[in-house]
């Protein structure tokens, strides 16, 4: 079985965060302007996601951008 690439592992920390803060795929992508279906193609690594977007989400769930890569 093959290690998790990078996309993987931020995009199921995302996953995480956002449930542990109560929040939709809907939810979140209200609050960081993004469409529903982009939080959850980024969460499932179908996407590759840009820093740009990462501190969007990051903002969203009162995070540090680190704090969503310290998986890595």
């Amino acid at each position: 079985m093959s290690r998790p690439n990078i996309y993987q592992i931020v995009g199921e920390t995302i996953r995480t965060r956002r449930r542990r803060a109560h929040l939709s795929q809907e939810k979140l992508a209200e609050k960081t302007n993004l469409n529903r279906n982009y939080i959850g193609e980024i969460e499932r690594a179908e996407k590759n996601i840009t820093l740009e977007t990462l501190e969007k989400i990051a903002k969203a769930l009162d995070l540090r951008v680190g704090e969503l890569l310290d998986d890595l």
